[in-house]
């Protein structure tokens, strides 16, 4: 139920009909769990956590520097060498108060990724290595969980939703990420953001595109991004889609699957 407070705050979301009472009651009981709280993750959890998301856990080791202001909006100087998923967690208690906030101040890893989950319906994925995007993804697929991952790089942007652990109306299974990344790029390849460079405000529309296709997963309206990759390129405002599909070769869920736990990934470099 939404006391007197929220349906105030809520009242925008509650005369769309696509939301609602119902829509806003699914926000409310839902638990998202959060994957980094820098440039992609901190506009994902300001508007998961305006929106009125129940509990949204944060999964960041890391510490506010002042390079990471010009896009991490989540953080303000005054953060600066503190933990960014403190920093998150009180930055969400400014704006919402009705949100609970898990921060989890680790690194992600093969040890301790199913566990945390499997404790959230869905998963926001803003990380900024394959290493972390394939280690999150096989998780929400032994976990069964949906999960909504991003990617940025100087200028442009992605975004798909991924739910492998389900089948399409056709009764093929649906893709894992997987399919649309078969193998991560050489070492090398894909400079770091301190090396190329990131527009900030590109954090802020993927992240925000984040998690509009987070809560329309929670509510469920719209036609999801599984199957499809959103393009966008800041340099021309341009979004394009491209389709992908399931791939019987792919070693998580193909006709053969080798990767049977995230065991894996205990080895992979870091």
């Amino acid at each position: 139920m939404l006391n007197s407070d929220e349906l105030e705050r809520y009242a925008r979301h509650l005369v769309l009909h696509e939301i609602g009472g119902p829509g806003q009651a699914a926000l409310k009981r839902a638990r998202v769990l959060v994957i980094g709280a820098g440039g992609l993750g901190a506009p994902a959890l300001l508007y998961l956590a305006a929106a009125g998301v129940g509990t949204l856990g944060v999964v960041d080791d890391d510490a506010v520097s002042l390079s990471n202001l010009q896009r991490q909006v989540i953080h303000a100087t005054g953060d600066i060498g503190r933990a960014k998923v403190d920093s998150a967690k009180d930055a969400v208690a400014r704006l919402n108060p009705h949100v609970t906030v898990e921060p989890h101040g680790v690194r992600l890893t093969a040890a301790n990724a199913f566990d945390l989950v499997l404790r959230y319906d869905l998963v926001v994925d803003g990380s900024d290595n394959f290493t972390t995007r394939y280690l999150v993804s096989d998780a929400c697929y032994f976990a069964k969980k949906p999960l909504v991952t991003a990617a940025v790089g100087v200028f442009d942007g992605t975004l798909t939703t991924i739910r492998a652990h389900e089948r399409a109306k056709d009764g093929t299974p649906n893709p894992t990420y997987r399919c649309l990344f078969p193998e991560p790029p050489p070492p090398g390849t894909v400079p770091a953001c301190a090396e190329a460079g990131i527009l900030g405000a590109l954090t802020g529309v993927i992240g925000s595109m984040m998690a509009l296709e987070a809560i329309r997963e929670i509510v469920g309206f719209g036609e999801g991004l599984v199957g499809q990759l959103l393009m966008f390129d800041a340099r021309a405002l341009r979004i394009e889609k491209l389709s992908y599909g399931w791939d019987p070769h792919n070693p998580l869920s193909g006709a053969q699957p080798t990767i049977r736990d995230l065991s894996v990934h205990a080895l992979a470099p870091r």
